[in-house]
């Protein structure tokens, strides 16, 4: 009776933990919105971009670096820094976006919220 009291106790002990551990993963550190506008969809030689993830790389260039701002675009901290801007691909793969979003973004100029969390960002067209 006492070892499945100890069991029980540990299972929620190792429970709390895990979820302890995909909250503290899910955090999010940073949101912004951005007008995907035609100077996003080229890189800085002039050349077509074909993904999302450098489409939106290239906006956050634009706009920290190259202080070429859409109207609608907002401040972000975390793309500021080159090499975070650097891990967009990664972190898009590792997010969540919908094919529609991908598609808006790719062949539009939508109007985007981008949540960034530690691993991954989140994007969805507004």
């Amino acid at each position: 009776m006492r070892s499945k009291f100890i069991a029980i106790a540990l299972l929620a002990t190792l429970s709390c933990l895990q979820a302890g551990l995909t909250a503290n993963a899910q955090e999010l550190l940073d949101s912004y919105i951005a007008r995907i506008g035609p100077n996003d969809h080229f890189n800085s030689r002039g050349l077509r971009l074909k993904s999302a993830a450098a489409i939106i790389r290239q906006d956050r260039a634009n706009y920290h670096k190259f202080g070429k701002a859409d109207g609608e675009d907002e401040y972000d901290s975390y793309f500021s820094s080159k090499a975070n801007r650097g891990r967009m691909e990664r972190m898009l793969r590792n997010g969540r976006s919908s094919g529609s979003a991908i598609n808006a973004i790719i062949n539009h100029q939508p109007l985007i919220r981008v949540k960034i969390y530690r691993n991954s960002v989140v994007v969805k067209v507004l």
